[in-house]
């Protein structure tokens, strides 16, 4: 029987550790891709409640007869080749895609920055979009295109004036701790706070109409869902999508911080400003498609972070997509059963979840503080 001393020992600890804390990596990564895959499964399952359930209720070989008489010119069923075609169908469509794009918006940040409270609706940019929107239906008289288009203009032009402002301090070179990420946070809730003032004034000058066209538009709504609509989310999203994937790498550097992620190579200022370009725009074309729905991008990190155990871009993507979509089929179907027939902007509900949320946050951040 041979004693092996205490170097030999600490030598043989140093050769498993690794060994045992790759097992446990190997196991969080499974465990983080069985979960993501049931987030998955549960947003097609969720599309096709939307779809096929509801105030008219399709069935599934119905469904199917439907879309392939519509791509083949076939014959019609009449009212349900409509309803189908040119309501539940890209309604569902469009709810998907503005919940992926608010979902990794809302990660992103919140990533980047290491702070849950950084989410497009928090910082002012969707404020930005929803300045520019109110100000060309009451000023301009536009519907349509044209708002969408004033929505995306306005959202990126804050997004710039927001990171310029940043840029004065933390953002102008690397920085320690979560200075960047609060000085661009600050910034934008000044700046969410000065456009609140201007939406709000607006609103008091219109007619009433206008303003209610307004107002539903603010809420954020799927109601005005159409086909090219659709159209000019996917091609945005088949360009953003690849550009996320392609800055995935630089941005779990920076979550470990800007001197950490400078020490391994990471070029901080160049990547922290390709992500905001990348998350302001999937904020913006998703706001454009469908008004500001709120709070979205503000639970999918958070949410998919508790569920997955990490931090996941497809998992935030996701879940956002389920808000969406969970959110729209409760305004569309089960709130005019309670509410006498009243069919509410899919913005209400998300904003009447997301408000409690934040109060739980701020608690559990307590109680850790603690």
């Amino acid at each position: 029987m041979s004693l092996k001393t205490p170097v030999a020992l600490s030598g043989m600890a140093a050769k498993t550790a690794p060994k045992g804390l790759k097992v446990i990596g190997q196991r969080r990564e499974r465990l983080g891709l069985s979960r993501t895959a049931v987030l998955a499964a549960a947003v097609l399952l969720l599309f096709s409640v939307s779809v096929l359930l509801g105030s008219y209720t399709v069935t599934i070989p119905d469904f199917f007869t439907i879309v392939y008489n519509h791509l083949t010119g076939g014959q019609k069923i009449p009212g349900a080749s409509f309803i189908v075609m040119e309501n539940k169908l890209p309604r569902a469509v469009i709810g998907t895609m503005i919940g992926l794009a608010f979902g990794l918006a809302g990660a992103l940040f919140q990533t980047m920055l290491r702070n849950p409270l950084a989410s497009p609706d928090v910082i002012g940019i969707s404020y930005g979009a929803s300045a520019a929107a109110v100000t060309a239906i009451i000023v301009f008289g536009a519907s349509g295109a044209v708002v969408s288009g004033a929505a995306l203009v306005g959202a990126l032009a804050v997004a710039a004036l927001i990171y310029a402002i940043s840029a004065g301090g933390a953002l102008g070179g690397t920085s320690r701790g979560n200075a960047a990420g609060n000085r661009l946070v600050l910034a934008g809730v000044g700046i969410a706070a000065a456009l609140h003032a201007v939406v709000n004034f607006l609103m008091t000058r219109a007619d009433i109409r206008t303003a209610a066209d307004a107002l539903v538009w603010l809420n954020g709504s799927l109601n005005s869902a159409n086909w090219d609509r659709a159209g000019v989310l996917f091609l945005a999203l088949l360009v953003l999508l690849p550009a996320v994937a392609g800055i995935a790498g630089p941005l779990r550097m920076l979550e470990l911080g800007d001197d950490a992620a400078a020490g391994l190579g990471v070029k901080v200022n160049a990547s922290r400003l390709a992500l905001v370009i990348i998350a302001v725009t999937l904020a913006a074309v998703a706001t454009a498609a469908a008004g500001p729905v709120s709070f979205v991008a503000f639970l999918a990190g958070p949410i998919a972070r508790r569920y997955t155990g990490k931090a996941s871009l497809p998992a935030s993507a996701l879940v956002g997509a389920l808000i969406v979509l969970a959110a729209d089929y409760f305004a569309a179907n089960v709130a005019p059963e309670l509410l006498d027939g009243t069919v509410l902007p899919v913005g209400v509900i998300t904003g009447a979840l997301g408000a409690p949320f934040l109060l739980w946050l701020l608690v559990t951040a307590n109680r850790k503080d603690a």
